[in-house]
């Protein structure tokens, strides 16, 4: 790398988040889910219990976002069809607990970005690509924190993770919505 390249290389002021460690706000945040029953409705759904964490380092690739969904959260408005999705016939919640993320590659400018990494449910993990966009960054008066959001979308195949029951009465494809707020290391408020 030559000294120009160096100097032309994307910092972390164009995220334009602080570097350290960004805390999830649980009450502002969302992940979301869509598929579709018999290829001619969507049903809709969440997950209420998450834990994510955002580290930004010095660059964009020194960005990490970590995430775990606990998977008998499923909510989807429907608790008989909600308590038959975590049993053993569909997701088996007892074998498979979780739903965890670890990125390994943010990429992007301005409100635009992506974000590659691992998505593990049960013992089975692949590789996944969200689309990523920064609502913006506000500073909150009553205690001066700053909070970011941002929304990622993407989609999985469940069959790419054992998850292929009730095919043709369930799509394979899940679509993604993540709505998520951080708030930024102590002391680093506008």
């Amino acid at each position: 790398m030559t000294q120009n390249d160096i100097s032309n290389a994307p910092t972390v002021a164009a995220l334009p988040l602080s570097p350290g460690d960004w805390v999830l706000d649980p009450l502002h945040s969302a992940v979301n889910f869509t598929i579709r029953h018999l290829g001619i409705a969507k049903v809709r759904g969440r997950f209420a219990d998450v834990q994510a964490a955002l580290h930004v380092g010095g660059t964009p690739e020194e960005v990490r976002v970590t995430a775990e969904i606990a998977l008998a959260s499923i909510d989807t408005g429907n608790p008989n069809r909600d308590a038959h999705v975590r049993s053993a016939e569909l997701l088996d919640v007892e074998k498979r607990p979780t739903m965890a993320f670890r990125s390994t590659r943010v990429s992007g400018e301005g409100e635009d970005w992506s974000m590659e990494g691992d998505l593990t449910i049960g013992d089975v993990t692949r590789p996944v690509t969200l689309a990523v966009e920064l609502g913006g960054l506000v500073d909150v008066p009553m205690d001066g924190s700053r909070h970011a959001g941002f929304e990622a979308t993407g989609e999985i195949r469940r069959s790419d993770f054992g998850l292929d029951f009730a095919a043709g009465l369930l799509s394979d494809v899940v679509k993604i919505q993540l709505d998520m707020e951080f708030v930024a290391p102590q002391g680093q408020g506008g």
